[in-house]
């Protein structure tokens, strides 16, 4: 089973107006890096996705693609 979490992750961030710098910052890495998570160039790492789901206050599963709804 393949998870295509990376269109949800620029979704989301565009949802929240966030840009990829500030979700970068957040996050305590590099903007390039998470650049490479969004664009699926790099596999994100479980904590980031925990702390992304804190974030944008979604489940893992939203943001993996196995629940098509927010909750």
């Amino acid at each position: 089973m393949q998870f295509n979490y990376t269109k949800r992750l620029k979704e989301l961030r565009l949802a929240n107006s966030y840009s990829q710098a500030e979700i970068a910052y957040i996050l305590c890495i590099r903007q390039e890096q998470y650049s490479k998570y969004e664009s699926g160039t790099r596999e994100l790492p479980l904590h980031l996705l925990i702390k992304l789901c804190t974030i944008y206050k979604v489940s893992a599963d939203y943001v993996l693609g196995l629940n098509p709804k927010q909750k």
